[in-house]
């Protein structure tokens, strides 16, 4: 878990102590006696938990060295273009991601364990603010001629469509919609994801060359499968969950003021909805019905509506549009988001559940809807409720709690669903379509599937499953075995890589002219005393050196969230991008867990001067420190004091 933000706010110690832990160990015994060991220090590389925590596998400890000015780029390109370039390799969207992802990499983060974690978003942001601003651009591969369509143009089929240019194949996206974006786009209101900046990020992966867009076409009713399957080599099916849903309470379908929170959302942020109702309520928890509810509180009502312009008739229709002048004379709504969960268990983020009660939103936690409450009309005038306890995910109503919540507007924002309308034959029963471990949908050669559409989830889960879809792709249109997927599914930090970028890399060995040479530790023909674990193992706080660490306050991004006074008609930009001192501050904060991270402890406390730096134009990043063996005597001080747990006590055995 992420730190309180009780906790942020106060200086801790460096090191959080368990029930029991009150005295320190004595190295002293365990030094004097580790000459008989045959132990010496080897260097393994494993995965931090930011990146394990990440679905689309970010080298998160990679780019963050690269911002602290840690990892030096290539002769000739700059840091910020390099940081960038490592930060795409998984994911396209920096600038967007830094903004609205949840962030279950900063949960992860090891820093927790210290006072906060690393700001990993706010330097994302940075990384993507500033390629923009400099106008990196994306390279396509050498075409194959291979053609891959790509039914759906949100998240996870703009994050293909990336990656399989990057491998040369391409690309034709068919979007439903207008406009590309899905719920980059439709989902998420603009004061939390700049338009400008998302056109832009869209805008890069277009101008790849090697992708055409089919706007206005939805597969199944304007082609057929069978048109894709003859004029395409693949097919990747990215259509979302477009269709939200409805409460499990009797009378919804049928009542006009009940709509889903996705097609609530879907009215505003395609400008057709500019005003909603005079008392909303919002059913849900997670962050899609903070945006339905931070949006109401947005947008407002107007008093004397005409019966044409009721928001769920915009909502519902898809072509109805508010009249804008009639918008300028909105005022409040009084807005009630209620929970099944309390609100420390409720799935929406923290912070994004504290803007909403400053924006003056009613929460009501611990409650489940019961039933609806109508007029002679059939309009919902109230949503009864229950205090609930939950076994599970079943809430169980609390009796004699019953009451009713006012309401000319109801939506639920419980989940989503997907639209296979003309598609059926993909249907795996339940609305969405089944995917194997490789995102190739099962029965169905050359059809493959990512995102929402599998189950919903994050849109950094959609990016991830698009990435190694995208790889799946590649080797099917090649004709080769699938590679097995690591149990650690990142993109990894590359050692051998990182030596031929630094002209550093082993010579080729050449047994004929060269002869029997197995054991050598001197030859350069070999990445000697490193072992690479990151596809196997996450490396735990418990295996680093804590103790090297000082308290270092996060740096925090600004944030403009308005009070309940000053939230009708605020669309300003929520969050603040850190300046870049900040950022780099931010960066150095990273522990670099699992990677040495070049702070000499392992040369300056070692007895024996057996661990010396490598000589200055042979050295790159993992490969700063060696050991000299004939002096090691196995006392693992360097092991110890190693603050990252690159070090590991094992040659020799």
């Amino acid at each position: 878990m992420a730190t309180s933000s009780d906790e942020m706010k106060t200086k801790l110690s460096w090191r959080r102590f368990q029930d029991g832990k009150n005295t320190w160990d004595s190295l002293t015994e365990k030094i004097f006696v580790q000459d008989t060991s045959y132990k010496c220090p080897t260097y393994v590389h494993k995965t931090p938990p930011c990146q394990g925590s990440c679905p689309s596998g970010e080298d998160i400890r990679g780019w963050l060295a690269i911002v602290r000015q840690q990892e030096l780029p290539p002769e000739g390109v700059d840091w910020h273009e390099y940081a960038f370039r490592r930060s795409t390799d998984a994911n396209p969207f920096p600038a967007m991601m830094g903004r609205v992802c949840p962030a279950p990499c900063q949960d992860g983060c090891n820093r927790n364990e210290l006072e906060d974690y690393v700001g990993i978003n706010a330097v994302e942001q940075f990384i993507g603010d500033t390629a923009l601003a400099n106008g990196y651009q994306f390279q396509a591969g050498p075409a194959t001629g291979k053609k891959v369509a790509i039914v759906g143009g949100g998240p996870a089929g703009l994050a293909a469509a990336y990656q399989l240019q990057r491998k040369g194949h391409h690309c034709t996206i068919f979007e439903a919609n207008q406009s590309l974006g899905g719920m980059f786009k439709f989902g998420i209101p603009g004061y939390r994801v700049p338009r400008d900046k998302l056109d832009a990020e869209i805008q890069r992966i277009l101008d790849m060359g090697l992708v055409d867009v089919k706007l206005g076409v939805k597969v199944g009713r304007d082609i057929k499968i069978e048109e894709l399957e003859q004029d395409y080599d693949a097919i990747l099916w990215a259509i979302g969950c477009q269709s939200g849903r409805g409460l499990p309470i009797e009378g919804w379908d049928e009542t006009p003021n009940c709509v889903s929170g996705v097609a609530f959302l879907k009215a505003f942020n395609e400008g057709r909805m500019k005003f909603t109702a005079e008392k909303v309520v919002c059913v849900g928890g997670g962050d899609t019905s903070i945006d339905v509810v931070s949006v109401a509180r947005r947008i407002g009502h107007i008093q004397h509506a005409k019966p044409s312009e009721m928001p769920e008739d915009v909502i519902r229709d898809g072509f109805m549009v508010h009249d804008s002048a009639a918008a300028a004379a909105a005022q409040g709504a009084q807005v009630t988001l209620t929970s099944l969960f309390p609100r420390g268990q409720m799935t929406a983020s923290e912070h994004e559940v504290q803007d909403a009660l400053k924006e003056g939103v009613t929460i009501l936690d611990g409650v489940m809807p019961i039933g609806l409450v109508k007029d002679a009309n059939g309009r919902a005038i109230g949503l009864k409720i229950a205090d609930c306890t939950m076994d599970g995910m079943r809430p169980i109503p609390v009796e004699g709690t019953e009451r009713v919540i006012e309401a000319d507007l109801i939506v639920s924002a419980i989940g989503q669903g997907g639209d296979l309308t003309g598609i059926e034959e993909l249907d795996n029963g339940r609305g969405l379509i089944d995917a194997d471990k490789f995102y190739q949908v099962p029965g169905k050669p050359g059809h493959f599937v990512a995102g929402d559409i599998i189950r919903p989830h994050l849109l950094t889960t959609a990016i991830g499953q698009a990435s190694v879809a995208a790889d799946t792709i590649d080797e099917y249109l090649r004709q080769e075995e699938h590679k097995r997927r690591p149990k650690v599914d990142v993109h990894h930090f590359n050692l051998l890589k990182k030596l031929e970028e630094a002209h550093l890399a082993p010579e080729k060995f050449d047994p004929a002219t060269r002869g029997d040479l197995r054991g050598t530790s001197s030859g350069n023909w070999a990445i000697h005393n490193f072992e690479d674990r990151a596809a196997t193992e996450i490396i735990s706080h418990e295996e680093l050196f804590l103790g090297h660490f000082e308290y270092h306050p996060r740096n925090r991004r600004e944030e403009e969230v308005p009070t309940s006074e000053e939230v009708l008609g605020h669309f300003k930009e929520r969050v603040k991008g850190l300046p870049e001192d900040k950022a780099i501050d931010e960066a150095k904060r990273c522990m670099s867990c699992g990677l040495c991270f070049e702070c000499d402890n392992c040369v300056i406390f070692c007895p024996q001067d057996a661990v010396y730096r490598v000589k200055k134009e042979e050295r790159t990043t993992g490969r700063y420190v060696a050991t000299d063996y004939s002096r090691c005597i196995g006392c693992h001080i360097c092991s110890d004091v190693c603050p990252t747990g690159y070090i590991k006590m094992g040659l020799g055995e």
